[in-house]
């Protein structure tokens, strides 16, 4: 899939991941619909330029991701997606005391990062499917994920996030298979521990441990490293139904 003249939706877009990849794939000379729930989406397409659209919006919600959608395919159809946006909770199933964690806190963080990107999958792979089909391989479009090395190795206190994210792993190849068809693909892509907004919270001796029980490079990823994979993932037709891990080899304690 070509990045020049397709448009792109990008999910969690007004900072983090999202950020840099929606900046990515403008400079490569794609269109691009940023789409958060924050305002801050608003000032990141204002900063892009005349390539990116701004459409604020709840990923879990049928009617703003279809107006995301939609936004795109004014602008000539929808090409791929890049689904960045998320939470991350820590909760223990059972607390000092023994008493057990809060069911609505663990539902909401699997209904963001898992029924969220199954929402926006559904919606973004309806409106690739009836794209011209392009190139020798007559491909219709791109679907990337983001899910976490939390899928596989969850630590103590992340077992709602783990769950959800190993869900978004789980859904890569039967979705792979199932829009096979239509010419489009299906990529996850699970980081480790980047530098975004997620972690600004930590202490800088947590940060420092962190990037000491990485194997190489000995740091926190840069999001534009996520990007950068995020671009080759689109470009190269053969990524197609894996998880590629992102991590610089660390294995959560």
């Amino acid at each position: 899939m070509l990045l020049a003249g397709h448009n792109f939706l990008v999910t969690g877009a007004a900072s983090g991941l999202g950020a840099a990849t929606a900046e990515r794939l403008i400079a490569k000379g794609a269109n691009v619909v940023l789409t958060d729930l924050s305002e801050g989406v608003e000032v990141q397409a204002r900063r892009l330029g005349r390539t990116a659209v701004a459409c604020r919006g709840d990923v879990t919600s049928a009617d703003d991701m279809q107006a995301a959608v939609d936004k795109a395919k004014t602008m000539g159809g929808l090409h791929g997606v890049v689904h960045c946006a998320g939470v991350v909770s820590v909760a223990k199933l059972l607390d000092r005391e023994g008493n057990p964690a809060d069911l609505d806190a663990f539902a909401r963080t699997v209904h963001i990062n898992l029924v969220g990107t199954f929402n926006v999958l559904r919606l973004a792979a309806a409106a690739m499917a009836s794209n011209e089909p392009v190139g020798h391989d007559g491909e219709r479009g791109v679907i990337i994920d983001t899910a976490s090395i939390a899928a596989f190795d969850g630590q103590v206190g992340q077992a709602a996030y783990s769950a959800s994210k190993a869900g978004v792993a789980g859904m890569t190849l039967p979705l792979t298979r199932e829009l096979s068809r239509h010419g489009i693909r299906v990529m996850t892509i699970a980081p480790g521990v980047f530098e975004t907004p997620m972690m600004q919270g930590i202490p800088d001796d947590a940060v420092a441990s962190l990037s000491a029980s990485v194997p190489f490079p000995k740091r926190l990823g840069k999001v534009d490293e996520f990007a950068g994979l995020a671009e080759h993932i689109i470009t190269n037709p053969m990524l197609n139904g894996s998880v590629i891990r992102l991590d610089a080899g660390i294995r959560m304690q």
